[in-house]
């Protein structure tokens, strides 16, 4: 097993000439979110670990973020979503299937 037993990156890519990117959507800020609401659950302890990452070249499905190991890619609107992802995702294993791009 890794070091994480689970890694999540948020693409907080910001491009410079009004490109699409996922941090037109605010990505730094719900990345942030996301952060703070995994220490404020204690899942840290768990080997949790939110991470900002450049451009996941998935632009036009943005905002985007992963988690792995198991490499499930997903989209978000606001914190609600990502809340979804962290209960159930994260802490249970299930899939949102909703929000999987």
């Amino acid at each position: 097993m890794g070091y994480f037993d689970k890694h999540v990156f948020f693409c907080t890519n910001q491009r410079d000439n009004k490109e699409e990117c996922c941090n037109n959507f605010g990505a730094q800020k719900i990345r942030d979110y996301a952060k703070n609401k995994v220490k404020a659950l204690g899942l840290v302890g768990q080997r949790v670990r939110i991470n900002s990452a450049g451009c996941l070249d998935r632009c036009a499905e943005g905002p985007v973020l992963v988690v792995y190991p198991e490499g499930i890619w997903y989209t978000y609107i606001d914190e609600t979503d990502v809340d979804e992802i962290i209960e159930e995702h994260i802490k249970h294993g299930r899939i949102v299937t909703r929000l999987v791009i």
